[in-house]
């Protein structure tokens, strides 16, 4: 298979029936749309960052395997969010009632929602500011908590419905809060 580079100009934009056309011919990339049509191409994480990434899907997969609550999501799935943009945050989760009122079809594709529940990991490629505004942006299109991992500096944002961030310092755990009850992540591993 012949690999090719593309570069998109900063000010090319996608509809919405267009991001979906691209991202169906295109499945072997990581691909995101801002709310404005941005079309974000992002490169595939390194194996470390990866592992850790299934590390913490795992978990989040076992407690809701456990509990029943809702629905886990790992980094290959989109989110259609209420502001247009085209999301696929590292892990997330929806409660059990939100997913069941979507449509066969609806959950087929993006779903036209937004996580009550989102992870973002940094790679070490990353720049913080973009994560955060991502961050942000879920929480206003109505994730309920969210958390920032940064592997680089071993520090955790926590964002959370009208409260300002949190940042914790090297932790060993986090918790779910109520949104995910009896939900703790072992960083042991992440780190």
């Amino acid at each position: 298979m012949l690999q090719t580079t593309i570069t998109i100009p900063q000010t090319f934009k996608v509809t919405d029936e267009q991001f979906q056309q691209i991202a169906a011919v295109n499945r072997e990339l990581r691909l995101e749309r801002t709310a404005t049509g941005e079309l974000i191409v992002m490169a595939p994480t390194g194996s470390e960052t990866g592992n850790r990434n299934l590390d913490i899907e795992g978990q989040l997969w076992l407690w809701n395997r456990q509990t029943k609550l809702g629905v886990a999501f790992n980094s290959s799935s989109g989110f259609k969010l209420p502001n247009g943009a085209d999301r696929s945050p590292d892990a997330s989760w929806v409660k059990l009632e939100r997913w069941q009122t979507l449509t066969p079809k609806e959950r087929e594709g993006f779903a036209p929602l937004c996580p009550d529940f989102v992870v973002e990991l940094r790679s070490k490629s990353d720049n913080m500011e973009p994560l955060r505004e991502k961050m942000r942006e879920y929480i206003a299109n109505g994730a309920i908590l969210g958390w920032l991992i940064d592997r680089k500096n071993q520090k955790v944002e926590i964002y959370r419905q009208n409260q300002d961030v949190e940042i914790l310092d090297s932790p060993s755990t986090l918790s779910g809060e109520d949104v995910l009850p009896g939900f703790v992540l072992d960083l042991t591993d992440v780190w």
